[in-house]
């Protein structure tokens, strides 16, 4: 294509439309079941198992941050959602609304980066939709995702599932993905270089599936991880308690915290997973993450913190009067919480 931005003709259904339609997204997401002439993609059969649908939208500002751009969030958005969910995450529809004005070469970035994350964990984006807002009316590019996935059918996970007792696990430093997109803006007059933690959290989340004792998965995004803990209060009539000294909070995020008085359990995370484990297997299961994390860092050429990297015994838990306990080595990395669950009063108490 010769046209070095996005114009209303690219939205109207003609010849400009199929081009950026074959020459930004057809070229990028090619795949045998992708047919960009049809109005509906037929899936091959399913493997055995539950199928799963789910659907996000997502918009960013900047478009860019370090870690990732809005292409890369959205397939690992939704292909998360599916992972904590059990599933293997199969198949994509995409939708892109974006404004007139946008630079092509940064949709093709987009693109791109939406292509490499899904063909990494094997989805194929069979289907989408292009529509062109006009200039002002949009904030560069939004994108839709809708993901459709299969769950085998020994897998069970729910968070009705905890029993007073369980710990919860959290895959790694917290906040690292709000507050990365946050000094990208450059507000406040902070800036920094503090990488989003967007991710793929699949290696991680088909090893614990099929754990026994794994009672649900969630990815903390909107809300964080204290959202989640509420979610389990109100699926399950437990409390939850928070041992702050035992969430991870790298020194970047907790210091924009402190200045401006966010609460970091309250940040959107995009990599990281939140597990319910019955106490007796914590260990394992923190095992499965760590090795999970050291291939992420050998495919990404960061640092994996080791073993050496965690004081076994600063990291306790609050077990609700039986005494705290150590904490399995590392999970992801680099220190591990255990957050206890206990009953809201003694009349739910459960056996």
């Amino acid at each position: 294509m010769q046209d070095t931005h996005i114009g209303l003709a690219h939205g109207n259904g003609g010849r400009y439309m199929h081009e950026l339609i074959e020459e930004v997204f057809g070229r990028s997401l090619a795949n045998p079941d992708l047919d960009t002439s049809s109005d509906a993609a037929m899936l091959p059969e399913m493997p055995p198992g539950s199928i799963l649908m789910s659907t996000d939208g997502f918009t960013v500002k900047p478009l860019e941050f370090p870690g990732g751009n809005i292409g890369s969030l959205a397939a690992h958005g939704t292909i998360n959602d599916l992972g904590v969910s059990g599933a293997d995450p199969l198949y994509f529809s995409l939708n892109c609304f974006i404004e007139e004005g946008l630079e092509m070469t940064l949709l093709e970035r987009v693109i791109h980066a939406l292509s490499e994350a899904t063909a990494e964990a094997g989805v194929r984006v069979v289907a989408g939709d292009t529509k062109v807002l006009p200039r002002g009316e949009g904030g560069g590019i939004y994108l839709a995702t809708t993901g459709v996935g299969v769950r085998p059918a020994d897998v069970h996970l729910g968070m009705e599932r905890v029993r007073e007792g369980d710990r919860l696990l959290v895959s790694g430093p917290v906040g690292d993905h709000g507050i990365a997109v946050m000094l990208a803006r450059e507000q406040f007059g902070l800036r920094g270089d503090l990488m989003s933690d967007a991710a793929s959290v699949l290696p991680l989340t088909r090893c614990a599936r099929v754990m026994d004792g794994v009672r649900f998965m969630r990815d903390p995004t909107r809300g964080g991880v204290a959202t989640v803990a509420h979610e389990i209060h109100r699926a399950s009539a437990l409390q939850v308690r928070l041992s702050g000294p035992d969430i991870p909070v790298r020194d970047p995020v907790r210091s924009v915290c402190e200045m401006l008085g966010y609460d970091p359990y309250y940040l959107a995370c995009e990599g990281r997973v939140v597990a319910g484990r019955g106490r007796a297997a914590v260990d394992r299961l923190a095992g499965f993450a760590r090795r999970a994390r050291c291939r992420h860092h050998r495919r990404t050429g960061q640092r994996a913190p080791g073993r050496g990297d965690v004081d076994r015994d600063r990291w306790r838990a609050d077990s609700g009067g039986a005494g705290g306990r150590s904490a399995a080595e590392n999970l992801l990395s680099g220190a591990v919480s255990l957050l206890a669950a206990c009953p809201s009063s003694p009349a739910d108490r459960r056996n």
